[in-house]
């Protein structure tokens, strides 16, 4: 771990994923773990959400825990004001290359399952045939043909295959089309293709710039691979209990599970 942060603090800024971190299994964030943000917040640093989840499967939960800050969004590709209700940056998936990237993988891999977010506020959810979804704010927008994905801008593509499990997709994903998208994973069946270079690491850093705060003041909660850039990028990353493997590897500090708040428990000793 790097040194103490300025003015005294441990940290100046707190970077906290959401499903399989912040939020207990039922979707909610406990007394205790509240308890522990205000006491950041009081101490004068800064807790900041980074997710996966685009905007609009994001707002809801937010609004719930009265945050009025900046929220990064959709991977990284959004960073959006929580008070205002507005997006402050978005990128969006270059589609062509998006359908290159795709036609490698199911050559190699297979026909797959197919989702897709659309950008904005209010981005519908796209779903083909045969992918699974996971109940959330947005209705889905079924789709028959895979013509239907390209027809508006998109922050990301979701990808399932009806035999390959998540890990070994993303592994034959990376393989064949790691040079035109970045592939990520984000939790159970939640394998997506992203804008190259893109990654929470990339919104984080635009978000605590923002913030006037550096890399050496962050510490970084998380439970997937998708959060390995942000620890990348943050001064110290801690992996909750219950997080994948390969997030576990990079951690400098494994916590109790978030069913065990273990955000609090770590934010308690620090800012005693």
């Amino acid at each position: 771990m790097s040194a103490p942060a300025p003015e005294g603090l441990p940290f100046r800024l707190v970077a906290t994923d959401l499903d399989g971190t912040l939020l207990r299994t039922d979707e909610t964030v406990s007394e205790r773990t509240r308890a522990a943000l205000r006491r950041v917040s009081e101490a004068g640093a800064a807790h900041i959400v980074v997710t996966g989840r685009p905007v609009a499967w994001t707002r809801h939960i937010l609004d719930a825990l009265d945050y009025q800050g900046i929220a990064v969004c959709g991977q990284g590709a959004q960073v959006y004001h929580a008070g205002e209700h507005r997006l402050l940056t978005s990128v969006t998936l270059d589609r062509q290359l998006a359908a290159i990237a795709l036609a490698k993988i199911e050559a190699e891999a297979g026909p797959l399952f197919l989702a897709a977010s659309r950008d904005g506020l209010d981005g519908d959810l796209l779903v083909g045939p045969g992918y699974s979804i996971q109940e959330g704010p947005v209705a889905a927008v079924p789709i028959t043909q895979p013509g239907e994905l390209w027809t508006a801008p998109l922050n990301k593509l979701y990808l399932q295959h009806p035999e390959l499990g998540d890990d070994a997709l993303a592994d034959v994903a990376r393989r064949v089309a790691g040079g035109l998208v970045d592939v990520t994973m984000a939790g159970a069946g939640i394998v997506e293709l992203l804008p190259l270079g893109l990654s929470k690491a990339t919104g984080l850093s635009l978000a605590a710039r923002r913030l006037g705060v550096k890399a050496a003041g962050t510490i970084a909660f998380g439970d997937m691979p998708n959060d390995i850039p942000m620890f990348g990028w943050a001064s110290c990353g801690v992996a909750m209990a219950n997080a994948h493997p390969e997030l576990k590897a990079v951690a400098d500090e494994i916590t109790v599970s978030n069913d065990e708040d273990g955000i609090a428990v770590v934010l308690e000793r620090l800012f005693a």
